[in-house]
C-alpha cells in the first residue's frame, strides 16, 4: 500500500509532510521552481503615439471631394503611407452616404485607420455598417491645421530647334533639353545639349550630349564626320572611330564607360 501518511506539498514549509521530502529538499524544490518561472520570457505590450492626418468631410460632400482631388493633384504623394482618421462630426451623413464616402476615399487610395466625431446615436448604427467601417477612435487630441506643401514638379525638358547650319566657330549650348539642328554642323563648330542631339545633316564638328545626366541621351546624325562626340562625360575622338562608320547615318550612345556608334544602314 506504500508509505503512510502520503506526501503533501503546500505553499510553505509548514504545509508539507512525509518521510521523503525533508526541509532542505523542500527549499531546493521551491528554489528550482521559482528560478524556472523567473526565466520565462515576458509578453511585451507597448503603447505608442503618432500624428495622424484628420480629414473632416463637409456638406456638400461632392464639393468637398472636389477640393480633396485638387489637393491630391498639388501634392500627389502626400497621403502615401500616412495614417488617416476621418472626423464625421460635421458631415451629417446617414448610412448610404457614409458608405459612399468611404468608397470614394478608397478610390483615391486613402484607407483610414479610424473614425471619430460620432455621437451616441451614431455609435449605435447597425452592426453590418460598423463592421464595414474603420474602428471608432476616442480620446484623441487635435494638433491644429496641417499645411500641406505643394510638391515641386521636375522642370520639363524643352527642345531647342536650330533651323540653320551651325558654322565653324559657332557654339550652340542648351543645357535644359535636346538640341535639334536642321542642317549640318561644320568643322570647328560645337553643339552642347542637356539631353540628346539630333543633326539632320553632316556632323563635322563636336557634339556633347547629356549634361543633365538624366535619362538615356544619344547623338543622331545623317552623316558622321565628327571631330569629337561625348555623352555624359565619356568621349571619343575622330581617331578612335571605326573608319567604316564615317560618312554614314548613325546613332551614338554611352555603353558603360565607352562610346558606342551604330550605323542605321
Amino acid at each position: 500500500m506504500g508509505n503512510w501518511p502520503p506526501v503533501v506539498c503546500g505553499l510553505n514549509e509548514a504545509s508539507f509532510c512525509g518521510p521523503w521530502l525533508t526541509s532542505d529538499r523542500f527549499r531546493l524544490y521551491v528554489s528550482s521552481v521559482t528560478s524556472e518561472v523567473k526565466t520565462r520570457p515576458f509578453f511585451r505590450v507597448r503603447g505608442r503615439s503618432f500624428i495622424a492626418v484628420v480629414l473632416v468631410p463637409e456638406q456638400p460632400v461632392h464639393d468637398w471631394l472636389g477640393e480633396l482631388d485638387a489637393q491630391i493633384e498639388r501634392s500627389p504623394s502626400f497621403f502615401d503611407r500616412r495614417p488617416v482618421v476621418v472626423d464625421l462630426s460635421v458631415a451629417g451623413l446617414q448610412e448610404p452616404g457614409l458608405m459612399a464616402l468611404f468608397a470614394e476615399l478608397e478610390a483615391r487610395n486613402i484607407r483610414p485607420i479610424g473614425i471619430e466625431g460620432l455621437d451616441e446615436a451614431e455609435e449605435e448604427w447597425s452592426e453590418n455598417l460598423l463592421a464595414s467601417l474603420p474602428p471608432v477612435i476616442r480620446g484623441s487630441r487635435a494638433a491644429g491645421d496641417l499645411d500641406i506643401p505643394e510638391e515641386t514638379r521636375p522642370e520639363e525638358m524643352m527642345a531647342l530647334v536650330v533651323e540653320r547650319p551651325v558654322r565653324s566657330g559657332q557654339s550652340v549650348v542648351h543645357d535644359k533639353g535636346d538640341v535639334i539642328v536642321i542642317g549640318s554642323v561644320a568643322s570647328g563648330a560645337e553643339v552642347v545639349a542637356g539631353g540628346s542631339i539630333h543633326v539632320y545633316g553632316t556632323l563635322r564638328g563636336r557634339a556633347i550630349a547629356g549634361l543633365m545626366e538624366d535619362g538615356t541621351p544619344r547623338i543622331f546624325c545623317s552623316k558622321l564626320e565628327a571631330e569629337l562626340v561625348a555623352i555624359e562625360g565619356v568621349w571619343k575622338t575622330a581617331d578612335d572611330m571605326e573608319p567604316s562608320l564615317r560618312g554614314r547615318p548613325v546613332q551614338i550612345m554611352r555603353d558603360g564607360e565607352t562610346i558606342k556608334i551604330v550605323a542605321f544602314d
